[in-house]
């Protein structure tokens, strides 16, 4: 059974940073797109960032602020976030595909983890 766990969400206060995790099971997930995404209180999941095929790819509002990352012998991805803002507060969710298809669109992911949540006090 395929999962994907995420954690490493918190409180944290305007200009402060966090690291999130996304840890696979089931298989390996080298040669997958493994992407972040985010879902605040009355709105869309949307996307964040993805890293596949030796490509990373960010939204332009995280441009800058947020690093995504693997390690292929832990079946692990990173998001890396510094100089958080209130506007990113919400739950953050790992995915996971391998059929291709356009890297920000949810529809394009076929595994997704529970999310974890991520509050930017001001």
């Amino acid at each position: 059974q395929v999962q994907l766990v995420e954690s490493g969400g918190g409180l944290v206060q305007t200009g402060g940073s966090l690291r999130l995790s996304c840890a696979a099971s089931g298989r390996t997930f080298s040669g997958y797109v493994m992407g972040w995404f985010r879902q605040a209180p009355g709105k869309e999941r949307e996307f964040v960032a993805a890293i596949g095929g030796g490509s990373t790819y960010y939204a332009d509002s995280v441009k800058g602020r947020f690093t995504i990352s693997r390690d292929n012998a832990k079946n692990t991805r990173y998001l890396q976030m510094n100089s958080l803002k209130p506007e990113d507060t919400a739950v953050y969710y790992c995915a996971a595909t391998k059929r291709g298809g356009t890297y920000s669109k949810t529809s394009s992911y076929d595994y997704w983890g529970q999310g974890t949540q991520v509050t930017v006090s001001s």
